[in-house]
């Protein structure tokens, strides 16, 4: 009797210890809701950017932008190897997943023009940040004197319908030369200009451009001056590469005159109840708060040129990112000492703001924010 008491003991005790088992397990989540939390919060936060190749500028700047931004809980940004301007606004634009992406000014009002993207372009994209100047460079053989001695002669302008031929197109006819266009990815390029297959190559990208400055050999090769030839003051802005930008290619002392074109975050101009808008509207707070992390090293030097409050004629700003800056000037209006701590800056910085140009204003402004921060705190 004592056994059989003892047993149906240890049989009480062991139902008893399985109904708690399934009480736990179905108190616990299954696995399919673990991966459909997981899923949604990881894609509820997280933003891309396409990106150029890696022999281009853009990559660094969006990889810089992670960086900074990327907590891995609130925002995670994912930077995406991509083609070009060109293809970027066509990846905004269309493909799945695609937030963000670096395109130029030039891109933009090419395809505004051609209506090959489609009607109304315009109101399609919207504009986050016009970002730095990315210069173009022409690198010919040595024998080449003069950027009129490539008339007729083969060029590579990249691969067919990318920034840079929009570009070597636009401006090549400013100056009235014609060339044979070859379409090659850089590193092929450069390898042909070397052995002599072709007589120039056309690379755009913020210097120094990444495929340029890391030239093992540069012997035999030069960069062409480019004139700010009439026609171009719409898309262009003249600019300087030197020595110190290619130490390989300029000689000491010497400069290249050529022109450029703005770099500008875009986005697909969403509705307001969308819920890409709420990510991006994450973003954006983020990106304009913390813009000072961009201008302190190991950051591109390429940041020092930009101004997020700059516009773009002719196209819309995110209504995110006026939002933004609409806010931070009315805080600045609302702070009674705002102004007072600009003059006195401007006083000891012994310069006159209204004869400055753009870039050297938005560098006054900045130098201005981190004097305040030096202010404040004496």
């Amino acid at each position: 009797m004592r056994t059989a008491l003892a047993i149906g003991v240890c049989l009480l005790g062991v139902l008893s210890a399985a109904a708690v088992d399934r009480a736990q397990a179905q108190d616990r989540p299954s696995a399919q809701t673990i991966r459909d939390s997981y899923r949604a919060k990881l894609n509820d936060n997280t933003v891309t950017i396409m990106a150029g190749g890696a022999d281009g500028t853009d990559l660094a700047i969006v990889q810089d932008i992670a960086a900074v931004l990327d907590d891995g809980a609130q925002l995670r940004v994912v930077p995406m190897v991509g083609k070009g301007p060109s293809q970027n606004l066509k990846d905004v634009l269309y493909m799945r997943g695609v937030d963000m992406g670096i395109t130029q000014a030039n891109v933009l009002k090419h395809y505004a023009k051609t209506g090959e993207l489609g009607p109304n372009l315009e109101s399609q994209v919207a504009y986050i940040a016009k970002l730095f100047n990315e210069e173009m460079h022409v690198v010919a053989r040595a024998e080449v004197s003069d950027i009129r001695a490539l008339d007729g002669k083969t060029v590579n302008v990249g691969p067919e319908g990318n920034g840079a031929e929009i570009t070597a197109r636009a401006v090549f006819d400013a100056i009235g030369i014609t060339v044979r266009e070859a379409h090659l990815d850089q590193a092929d390029a450069l390898a042909k200009l070397k052995a002599g297959d072709i007589d120039a190559m056309v690379v755009v990208a913020g210097k120094p451009a990444p495929i340029l400055a890391h030239i093992d050999d540069a012997s035999g090769l030069k960069l062409l001056s480019v004139p700010y030839a009439k026609g171009l003051e719409d898309n262009y802005y003249p600019e300087t590469l030197t020595q110190a930008d290619y130490p390989q290619l300029i000689g000491d002392g010497a400069r290249v005159d050529t022109v450029a074109v703005c770099a500008v975050l875009v986005s697909f101009n969403w509705a307001k109840d969308s819920p890409r808008t709420q990510k991006l509207d994450r973003f954006v707070n983020r990106f304009f708060s913390n813009f000072n992390a961009f201008l302190a090293p190991p950051r591109h030097p390429k940041w020092q040129q930009v101004n997020f409050a700059a516009t773009l004629e002719g196209w819309h700003r995110s209504p995110l990112a006026q939002a933004w800056i609409d806010h931070a000037k009315t805080t600045l209006a609302a702070d009674p000492d705002a102004r007072k701590r600009f003059e006195t800056f401007l006083a000891q910085a012994d310069t006159k703001a209204a004869t400055t140009s753009e870039a050297q204003r938005a560098k006054l402004f900045r130098d201005f924010l981190e004097w305040s921060k030096t202010h404040d705190q004496n």
